[in-house]
């Protein structure tokens, strides 16, 4: 099990978007090298073990709030459309997360960007 945990630490930590993943207390538990970059300016790594509703407005705390409670509802309340970042062109849901044993144990913010790939298909790889 220890060994599947490191693929699944690995799949976070390889994902170009941010990952921060939070506890029911919404304590921050683990933040991907993407994240650490994306909040550097607010203090990056040094957000772990901070309480996520200090970094967000009063409404915003009152959103995620509700989101926990939909999540305890049901077993199939797994994944909500939070809002989307005209900016950066992205959709950003909030995901529960679950075990067996204990049912829902904390929460992740999950960014979808819609804009095409800029990459090379293959880019540095010889084909042939």
């Amino acid at each position: 099990m220890a060994e599947l945990n490191e693929y699944f630490k690995s799949i976070i930590d390889m994902d170009m978007a941010a990952v921060v993943v939070c506890n029911l207390e919404h304590s921050i538990i683990y933040m991907n090298p993407a994240a650490c970059e994306r909040y550097a300016k607010w203090g990056g790594s040094s957000l772990l073990g901070r309480n996520l509703m200090e970094c967000h407005n009063a409404e915003s705390q009152v959103r995620i709030k509700k989101v926990i409670e939909w999540f305890q509802k049901s077993k199939d309340n797994n994944i909500v459309y939070t809002f989307f970042n005209e900016k950066e062109n992205k959709d950003v849901y909030m995901v529960a997360l679950r075990n067996a044993e204990q049912g829902l144990i904390g929460y992740y913010e999950k960014h979808e960007y819609r804009n095409r790939e800029t990459m090379k298909l293959y880019e540095g790889i010889e084909m042939d």
